[in-house]
């Protein structure tokens, strides 16, 4: 197929390696013009406007977007609409909020305008690896673009699928996400516990190697922690702040909106935030209130 790809960061770049090796030809916009040299190199064509890009893509078109959510997924989104024909589709890889993709679905229904949303997975692995795809839309045109999707996944006929309408597919990325927030939590508060048994003197990395083969908690997250503690096993350098993207806060929201309990994945959000607090005023009142109440001694900093 042919194709335009919105977006040439870490995914976008390496997503436009990947479609160029199963053969599509694909043309790349981004306003970083080292990023359109880069794809360039690599056999792509680029356009230095959304104009451009379009103006470069046999009808209909289909436009995948790699952006970051919020404002510059919607001002992308609102620059191409008047540049598109009837029969145009646009494809939103990022993490967008799934009510953000409702709306702007609505708005390219209004204009016989097609909108799929990809929640994709697989990070900077993704090329090598292949990408996991989650989409929404109408299902033909998502069948329309089942070559793009083909060769973008781990295989033909795994790891992408079609998963309901329009606004499903990153609704069903916000959940994994979540997912994936929990999982985080629990292995790093597991491996923070065998670390602090210092009479053990116990190699991490060892015993993640361990668990990696048949073990029940084996997952390609442990692959990816054991591999940083082969690299790093004290974890020098690395302050103690973890940011989010937006999709655990998002799945907490929903989970209550839905009336679901999810502990785990609302504890490891807080987590998250707490580590952003390096002077924690609520830690400063609790020695406090110790103090008051058992003459507990406090720790002067």
């Amino acid at each position: 197929m042919e194709l335009g790809m919105v977006g040439l960061g870490r995914m976008g770049a390496n997503m436009v390696q990947r479609l160029l090796r199963g053969g599509h030809k694909v043309t790349g916009f981004d306003p970083n013009a080292d990023a359109r040299k880069a794809i360039e190199a690599n056999g792509a064509a680029s356009a230095e406007s959304l104009r451009e890009l379009v103006a470069r893509l046999p009808s209909p078109r289909a436009i995948w977007l790699m952006v970051p959510a919020g404002k510059i997924t919607d001002d992308t989104v609102d620059a191409l609409l008047p540049l598109l024909a009837q029969g145009d589709t646009v494809i939103d890889g990022g993490n967008s909020n799934y009510k953000d993709t409702l709306r702007r679905a609505a708005v390219y229904a209004g204009h016989e305008l097609n909108y799929v949303d990809c929640g994709t997975s697989g990070g900077v692995w993704g090329l090598q690896e292949g990408y996991s795809m989650m989409i929404g839309g109408d299902e033909h045109v998502v069948e329309s673009l089942r070559p793009i999707f083909e060769t973008l996944a781990p295989a033909k006929t795994a790891g992408w699928g079609r998963v309901g309408p329009v606004g499903s597919g990153h609704f069903t990325k916000m959940i994994h996400n979540g997912i994936e927030y929990g999982l985080m939590q629990a292995y790093a508060e597991g491996f923070s516990i065998l670390q602090h048994k210092q009479e053990f003197a116990l190699d991490l990395q060892q015993i993640g190697e361990i668990w990696r083969q048949g073990s029940v908690v084996r997952s390609w997250l442990l692959d990816l922690l054991t591999d940083a503690l082969r690299k790093n096993p004290t974890m020098k350098g690395i302050a103690p702040y973890v940011a989010d993207s937006g999709e655990g806060r998002w799945t907490v929201s929903e989970a209550i909106d839905l009336d679901v309990p999810a502990p785990v994945i609302s504890l490891s959000l807080i987590e998250r935030l707490r580590s952003r607090d390096a002077d924690s005023f609520t830690d400063k009142l609790l020695a406090a209130m110790r103090n008051e109440f058992g003459g507990h001694p406090i720790k002067k900093e």
